[in-house]
């Protein structure tokens, strides 16, 4: 994926709960969207960074391409997709999206809007369709 050959902004919210350390939520963002820079605002930490390369590494890494794709298009609004992290995972720069049970620490939510291009555009960039598992050029 080359950098800034897409125009997004995604935002990325977490709830800090009363048993949490904001740092360790901080962390659990920043794991898998380093350039974050979260602010605490009534018990939620806020961020918007205009840079998926990151979280595309970790997909491509973990080989879970598959299954990014159909969260990303499975959550598809208009120029829009969004999607949900474990929080826990997140802390130690993993990536395991949330499908049903957010689990006991909850949930990094983050919507993607997407500019100039479309939101399969952005999508194919960060998660590439794959051929027996290996991506493939769109």
């Amino acid at each position: 994926m080359s950098e800034a050959s897409y125009a997004l902004e995604a935002e990325i919210t977490a709830p800090v709960y009363e048993t949490e350390v904001t740092d360790r939520v901080v962390d659990a963002i920043t794991g898998v969207f380093p350039d974050a820079d979260p602010e605490l605002r009534h018990g939620e930490l806020r961020a918007t960074v205009d840079d998926l390369e990151h979280l595309s590494e970790l997909l491509h890494r973990q080989e879970i391409l598959d299954t990014a794709r159909g969260v990303f298009f499975g959550n598809r609004r208009g120029d829009s997709f969004s999607f949900r992290l474990k929080k826990q995972a997140a802390f130690v720069g993993v990536v395991n999206f949330v499908v049903s049970d957010p689990g006991e620490l909850g949930v990094v939510a983050v919507r993607v809007s997407v500019e100039e291009q479309s939101v399969e555009d952005v999508i194919n960039q960060v998660a590439p369709p794959t051929e027996d598992g290996t991506p493939v050029d769109v």
